[in-house]
């Protein structure tokens, strides 16, 4: 026997609105469901039997292949049939989930169904950003708690949908978004864990970087923004949540001011908020492609509408200077962090929306266009590599990475950009890469302090710079146009 809310039954709807009410109704009941089953349980007391609350699903039947407009990259079906997906987080989701619902309806002409799903929440997805409710258990009642609540499934959360490789069952329905519910709290959490600041603080556009001096630039401008009233930038956020919004302006709705942190997390985040959620994070990934990998996985579920690599890279030309800037439009993947998700024969190419704004954004900031901004910035195929020292690797021999550079046409070399570019396209998420040559290893110009240190001070205010500009540049796209049809498959989900 299961103790249960309230089941509320699959009720159609109409208006976007509603829906979203409808899902909130079930979401709130359902977490509340646990969270007061939970306290009871921490206290000591005897629950009795198993206690479970399940998700809201939204749901979506048609007949037709039919839709508005074929122009779209999202907001439809591929073809007749049912489709489905559960939801979670109404307080954080909430615009993304009303911008889809209202797509759906207009698209197809068909009422949504918003119900009660099957699909249990772990009672660790019911707890509030700052609740440790089973921190104070002990060893014993800690093992009690799999007995009496549901624990989070990795069978249900795994990225089949993304990776294309998802067959539903016999009369199951086809999926509705890239993510379930449970995958998408996992990845809420555990961007809390690696970035220090919680979900709701996160943009829609997402700068990324390999070095802490771009982050020192980012709260230096940041802090200076968000002062600035014209900015539309209301508040500056920190790893800790430690927010600083703009002089007067009123704290957001359940807004409590964090604590910074003994120590920075793994990968920590920044965010410049804006109250459509249009303003702009910045990550530091720190080296590699495996953190890479970790921060997109999560990230992706935010549905972000952008992100871009700003770091610096090995330029592998000796016409390349440093604090030359590269613009890839093409990748050698040797990172191999994603070679059982995306297969090496997926291309991953360049996005022209992006790539324009990248592109203007050197000139806007540069002062230089035409074939004077070809003197610093060269645009080309870039390498990464998850090997850190592959320049002690031998350079003779058939398989030497020196020549395999240069069969590729590969311009300059790092380990993490195509990565972050593979991952955008694996989830759907328009990506970017604007590199700084900061050594020449195969010329004789290796990275020495000295020389860092210079480099460092000459450009990375200006390339950071660039990077807030593109940014600019996109959010001044319809997100339909940025989200385009290129990184749509055959049988592509409805959810954007």
């Amino acid at each position: 026997m299961h103790s249960l809310p309230l089941f509320i039954a699959p009720t159609r709807f109409t208006d976007p609105e509603a829906a979203l009410a409808q899902v909130r109704r079930i979401y709130d009941a359902s977490v509340g469901h646990l969270r007061e089953a939970l306290l009871r349980f921490v206290a000591g007391e005897d629950v009795g039997e198993h206690v479970r609350a399940c998700y809201p699903f939204v749901r979506v039947h048609t007949n037709t292949v039919a839709r508005a407009d074929s122009r779209l990259a999202y907001g439809f079906v591929a073809r007749p049939g049912s489709y489905e997906t559960t939801l979670t987080r109404p307080d954080l989701l909430g615009r993304y989930y009303r911008e889809q619902f209202a797509l759906l309806l207009k698209n197809h002409g068909v009422a949504l169904e918003i119900g009660t799903s099957t699909q249990p929440i772990p009672v660790h997805f019911s707890l509030a950003g700052q609740d440790h409710l089973e921190g104070s258990l002990g060893p014993e009642r800690r093992l009690q708690l799999r007995d009496v609540f549901d624990l989070p499934d990795l069978a249900a959360m795994d990225d089949g949908i993304a990776n294309g490789t998802h067959q539903p069952r016999r009369g199951e329905p086809e999926p509705l978004a890239l993510f379930t519910a449970p995958r998408v709290d996992y990845s809420l959490h555990r961007l809390r864990h690696y970035t220090g600041t919680g979900a709701e603080h996160f943009q829609n556009f997402v700068l990324f970087t390999n070095y802490q001096f771009y982050i020192d630039e980012f709260i230096r401008l940041g802090q200076q923004m968000v002062q600035d009233e014209g900015s539309g930038y209301e508040a500056f956020v920190e790893p800790g949540n430690v927010i600083t919004r703009r002089a007067g302006a009123p704290a957001g709705a359940g807004e409590a001011q964090g604590t910074a942190p003994p120590r920075l997390p793994q990968m920590p985040a920044y965010h410049l908020v804006r109250g459509d959620c249009a303003g702009i994070t910045m990550v530091n990934i720190g080296i590699g492609p495996a953190n890479a990998k970790t921060i997109t996985d999560h990230i992706a579920v935010l549905r972000p509408h952008a992100w871009l690599m700003l770091g610096h890279c090995a330029g592998l030309r000796n016409t390349q200077q440093l604090g030359d800037y590269v613009l890839a439009h093409g990748y050698v993947r040797e990172d191999h962090v994603l070679d059982e998700e995306l297969p090496l024969w997926v291309p991953i190419p360049p996005l022209a929306e992006v790539q324009l704004a990248l592109e203007q954004a050197v000139a806007d900031v540069t002062q230089l266009s035409g074939y004077e901004l070809k003197k610093i910035m060269r645009t080309g195929t870039v390498a990464s590599t998850d090997n850190r020292n592959w320049e002690l690797l031998p350079s003779h021999g058939g398989s030497s990475p020196e020549r395999r550079f240069s069969q590729s046409r590969a311009i300059a070399l790092d380990m993490e950009s195509a990565t972050i570019a593979a991952n955008g396209f694996r989830f759907r998420v328009p990506y970017g890469t604007l590199l700084c040559v900061s050594d020449k290893p195969l010329h004789g110009e290796i990275k020495l302090p000295g020389m860092a240190n210079q480099f460092y001070r000459e450009r990375v205010d200006q390339h950071l710079r660039i990077g807030l500009r593109a940014i600019e540049l996109l959010r001044q796209e319809r997100p339909g146009r940025l989200h385009s049809r290129k990184l749509r498959s055959f049988a592509e989900v409805a959810f954007q």
